[in-house]
């Protein structure tokens, strides 16, 4: 008896570590130095990032009006103002998410206190509210960032980022705001909406649960297809930015070739073609 005891003792203990090895750690509430950050629950909390992936803010052509308010929106934040949430949508390619991160490194330049950015995956939009009262105790102001951010129709956390932004008991910290980009300007498919309208009791207010998440950003920022004399200026840019050895003229024609080859212009494209040109050219994007 004594021994079969001993065998189930040790059983246990093996079952209690295998579990304490696949439970997630805990995540700390402590704020981590630098500024910018990864936030992965599962991995127990903030992750630093040395090195946020950029381009300057310049190189962004065809959204000057977009880039003009939301580096205007961000700067107020930083200096304490007040500022809205911002949701970018558009088409893809557009340079949604380069503008966030450009428009953070631009702010930065030359803070003493610099502006600390946070990316949170679409994954982790559920534990917001575990994040934002761990930032709500810091004397640090915040840039949340949600990249492709949208909802389908069995997601309900949706609901958390809506508490989380302006619906909650305790709202967003004053020391946090919350960027998003996105292809739906509502975050959910143009078809659940139409679905929602035609097979609920009351569409009204069907429409309204699910839509009424993009109305708590007070900054809506679109981005549209570009036309082909914005799509060459970004070429431009770009070629004049890296100093690209290539006469204007073959530069155009190679540039429009591409795009017919592509299928349609955007930034993204025009990014993807100084790729390639650079390193047929031999030269690096450094």
């Amino acid at each position: 008896m004594a021994k079969q005891a001993q065998n189930q003792g040790a059983l246990l203990m093996r079952i209690t570590e295998a579990l304490e090895r696949l439970a997630p750690p805990a995540v700390s509430a402590g704020l981590p130095k630098g500024d910018a950050f990864v936030w992965e629950p599962a991995a127990g909390g903030l992750v630093p990032v040395p090195h946020v992936a950029h381009v300057d803010l310049d190189l962004l052509k065809g959204i000057e009006t977009q880039r003009d308010t939301l580096l205007a929106n961000t700067r107020r934040f930083a200096d304490g103002l007040p500022a809205n949430n911002a949701l970018l949508w558009g088409a893809r390619g557009m340079g949604k998410s380069s503008l966030v991160k450009a428009v953070h490194e631009e702010v930065n330049l030359k803070r003493k206190a610099p502006l600390a950015l946070i990316e949170i995956h679409r994954e982790d939009i559920a534990s917001l509210p575990q994040l934002l009262r761990i930032l709500r105790t810091s004397k640090r102001r915040f840039l949340l960032y949600c990249d492709d951010l949208s909802f389908d129709k069995d997601d309900t956390s949706y609901k958390s980022l809506k508490a989380a932004l302006e619906g909650g008991i305790e709202g967003r910290p004053t020391n946090t705001i919350f960027y998003a980009t996105s292809n739906r300007r509502h975050l959910m498919p143009r078809d659940l909406v139409d679905n929602e309208r035609a097979t609920a009791i009351n569409p009204g207010e069907a429409v309204e649960e699910k839509v009424s998440l993009s109305d708590r950003f007070g900054l809506w920022l679109g981005f549209h297809h570009c036309a082909q004399d914005e799509y060459l200026a970004m070429i431009d840019g770009y070629a004049a930015h890296y100093k690209l050895k290539i006469s204007a003229e073959e530069l155009r024609k190679r540039a429009l070739a591409w795009a017919i080859q592509r299928g349609g212009r955007s930034g993204r494209v025009a990014w993807q073609f100084i790729q390639d040109l650079a390193g047929e050219l031999g030269q690096r994007l450094d």
